[in-house]
């Protein structure tokens, strides 16, 4: 498991926090102050969890109100729905956003407007063009396994950030029988791959090379004499693309190392890992390509540090995963932001803007994106919600 450490915030207060957040210090052999090796933050990817919260409301709060027979929510219930402390953060959103969301009647309910329902019409169009990516993504993560078999209930905790809806169980799986099974293994449920597909086993960095034309060269058999350069990428068939965080500088000696590790070849991570010596450097290596993998399977192209570990002993994820995570922070980033410790995918992202997004992410920014206009009138009225209930 990644583990935590108190460490004291800006307050004064300990608070729980990844352990990789930490200082360490180096040994000095002398007698100077020993030197401090620091985490580089990247504020870009600090900024996304930020980012996510209001919409990420609004859409679990336009669900609930639309998962009703009605299409509206008595303010009343609300507690209901979402618990006494959290009621509060959606009574806020209700009032700040009246663009998508309309309180009314006696006793006052919530619904939508006419606009965020014109708007949500859109998301079973979403929905019915992630179906294809789901379960591509769901059999290649079954193939990332050592036994093609995942427990259900692994599924189910990192199942919003694949995109799978949350009774995928019974709407998802029944559909494609020449594909999954679900099936009991020491006591537990697990859902199975029936049917193994050569074509699905590229690897989305695979797929960026071969884009870029660097895998077709070479199989050509053309040789290119490139050297890496200083921020790291290396033009070459097993290379990874590398994005250093601002402030580091790496030396000489550490761009070597850098430029050997890249050239490396290593076996396919949708290769049985059971063959594998887990010592050999090429074993590590491709370690780091099923958890780059792993992420690329999520909407979001990220993780929490708790959902990665769950696929730990499934895929063959090394012991010291907190570890590898930091020694290759040219391809990962973990941030601290929001309730857990989250691992980025960087070259998934520019910025604080995720390059690719599926169907069902652009619905939700569509929607989000009404609440860029206030009423005005509205919000000055002189009934609060917060005077109504």
């Amino acid at each position: 498991m990644l583990r935590h450490a108190p460490f004291r915030s800006s307050h004064g207060h300990f608070q729980c926090s990844p352990i990789w957040l930490l200082h360490t210090r180096q040994k000095s052999s002398g007698g100077s102050r020993p030197k401090k090796k620091v985490y580089h933050w990247v504020s870009d990817l600090d900024r996304v969890m930020e980012l996510r919260k209001k919409p990420s409301l609004i859409l679990e709060l336009s669900s609930i109100i639309q998962s009703h027979k009605t299409q509206s929510l008595l303010l009343r219930d609300l507690e209901k729905n979402v618990g006494f402390v959290r009621k509060w953060d959606f009574m806020a959103l209700i009032e700040r956003y009246p663009t998508i969301f309309r309180v009314s009647g006696s006793p006052p309910s919530v619904s939508l407007t006419l606009k965020a329902q014109s708007v949500a019409q859109e998301e079973a169009q979403a929905k019915a063009l992630m179906e294809p990516l789901l379960v591509n993504n769901l059999r290649k993560l079954l193939m990332l396994s050592v036994d093609c078999r995942v427990p259900l209930q692994t599924l189910e905790f990192v199942g919003p950030e694949l995109g799978l809806p949350c009774d995928f169980r019974e709407s998802l799986v029944p559909k494609y029988p020449h594909f999954f099974s679900v099936k009991r293994v020491a006591g537990k449920d697990c859902l199975e791959l029936e049917d193994w597909d050569s074509s699905l086993a590229v690897t989305a960095r695979e797929a960026r090379l071969a884009q870029e034309g660097v895998l077709s060269a070479n199989q050509s058999g053309v040789r290119i004499k490139v050297r890496i350069s200083k921020d790291g990428n290396y033009m070459g068939p097993f290379a990874f693309k590398m994005n250093f965080p601002p402030g580091f500088r790496p030396n000489v000696s550490y761009l070597e190392n850098l430029e050997r590790w890249q050239r490396m070849d290593f076996p396919s991570p949708y290769l049985n890992a059971r063959r594998l010596d887990p010592t050999a450097l090429e074993t590590r290596k491709r370690a780091v390509a099923v958890i780059h993998e792993l992420l690329s399977l999520t909407m979001e192209k990220r993780m929490t540090s708790v959902q990665l570990d769950a696929f730990q002993a499934k895929c063959r994820l090394p012991s010291k995963l907190l570890l590898c995570l930091i020694k290759h922070h040219g391809i990962f980033y973990l941030t601290n932001k929001g309730v857990r410790s989250t691992v980025f995918l960087k070259d998934a992202y520019l910025g604080s803007n995720l390059i690719d997004k599926c169907p069902l992410l652009r619905f939700n920014d569509k929607f989000a994106a009404l609440s860029g206009r206030t009423n005005m009138d509205l919000c000055n009225s002189n009934s609060s919600i917060g005077a109504i209930v």
